[in-house]
């Protein structure tokens, strides 16, 4: 009986823990900002491999906007986790290229970076079928995954270069 009881708890806790994954995955979805997108260059409909709006002032703004509403409740106010926010601190992201002294290969390092983060952004993150970050391929265009970027860069008090 003892052994009975022990197997029910486990099964219980296992199920409990399955139940909160998916609730977990089921409260996170991509929800497009509002934005004022005057004064960005458009950058059309293919997607560009690095992003063109790096140090463009304009570019953090529109970037901070999206950002506020849309990455801010997992990765904090200023891209940087605090406050207990749950995600990655986003100022981290390019930290070994900015220590990168040769320009031909911080330049490399960099463009690696921007691939890395267009893919993670628009294929969003699951880890073991738990959604840590939804796909936002179908809500933001390349402006403001590009401006986005370019204003956690500026968090680092710094273009990222």
């Amino acid at each position: 009986m003892n052994m009975n009881l022990s197997l029910i708890i486990r099964n219980s806790i296992g199920l409990f823990a399955m139940s909160l994954a998916l609730a977990a995955s089921a409260t996170e979805v991509a929800v497009a900002p509002v934005l004022d997108r005057s004064g960005l260059p458009s950058l059309g409909e293919t997607w560009l491999n690095g992003n063109p709006y790096r140090g463009n002032p304009r570019a953090v703004e529109v970037g901070q906007s999206a950002y506020k509403q849309s990455c801010a409740r997992c990765h904090g106010d200023d891209a940087g986790s605090a406050g207990g926010a749950p995600a990655p601190d986003l100022r981290q992201l390019n930290r070994y290229c900015r220590s990168i002294a040769n320009p031909v290969l911080q330049a490399a390092c960099m463009a690696d970076n921007d691939q890395y983060f267009k893919k993670t952004v628009l294929q969003g993150k699951t880890v073991v079928g738990v959604v840590h970050m939804p796909p936002w391929k179908d809500v933001l265009i390349q402006e403001d995954v590009w401006a986005i970027q370019t204003f956690i860069e500026s968090r680092i008090g710094g273009s990222g270069r």
